[in-house]
């Protein structure tokens, strides 16, 4: 059997993200941490589809001092109780490290994928940065987009682009059943 991923983003797909300094960025403490309306659920049904879901997540905060590890850890810890996650994968470079693992370079979904056994053209990245599509493009994956309102990120083009997690996992679904599986 083939194993198939989502790739999934955290931030702004996964849980909201804060406003500073006018701008959508990762929380910083427990407080400012929530994961969206009907992740779950969504999340759930992509499980139940037969798809490993993996967080691939860039937090330049750590390395900036902005959050710690620490409490990046706690938010992880209420996603793993929450969702059906098979793994979180978290860069905490800032782009002058030069690093193969902060999006848009794939390193991170090209690690899950050695170390899971992943087929990548068979697997999905989820994300609302351009990032977040370059590198599931370089890794081979289909790409879908979420656009939400104050997103105003232009990107290279993403497959498909949706408004929320749920309608991503719609979108899956429909694929699923009509062409016998999303490539």
């Amino acid at each position: 059997m083939v194993t198939r991923a989502v790739f999934l983003d955290r931030d702004g797909v996964i849980s909201a993200n804060v406003q500073r300094d006018g701008r959508p960025v990762a929380p910083t403490s427990m407080a400012d941490f929530r994961i969206l309306p009907g992740v779950e659920e969504a999340m759930r049904r992509l499980k139940e589809l037969g798809f490993v879901l993996v967080v691939v997540t860039n937090q330049p905060d750590i390395s900036t001092g902005r959050n710690t590890m620490a409490t990046l850890d706690v938010m992880h810890d209420e996603m793993r109780r929450r969702l059906p996650l098979d793994e979180i994968k978290v860069c905490v470079h800032v782009d002058a490290d030069g690093c193969h693992c902060r999006k848009p370079k794939p390193g991170m979904l090209l690690d899950a994928a050695r170390e899971r056994g992943i087929d990548l053209s068979r697997s999905i990245m989820i994300g609302d940065r351009w990032r977040d599509i370059e590198a599931g493009q370089a890794a081979g994956c289909l790409t879908i987009m979420i656009d939400w309102e104050s997103n105003h990120e232009k990107s290279s083009t993403p497959h498909k682009t949706v408004r929320s997690l749920p309608e991503a996992v719609a979108y899956i679904v429909g694929h699923e059943h009509s062409e016998g599986g999303v490539s």
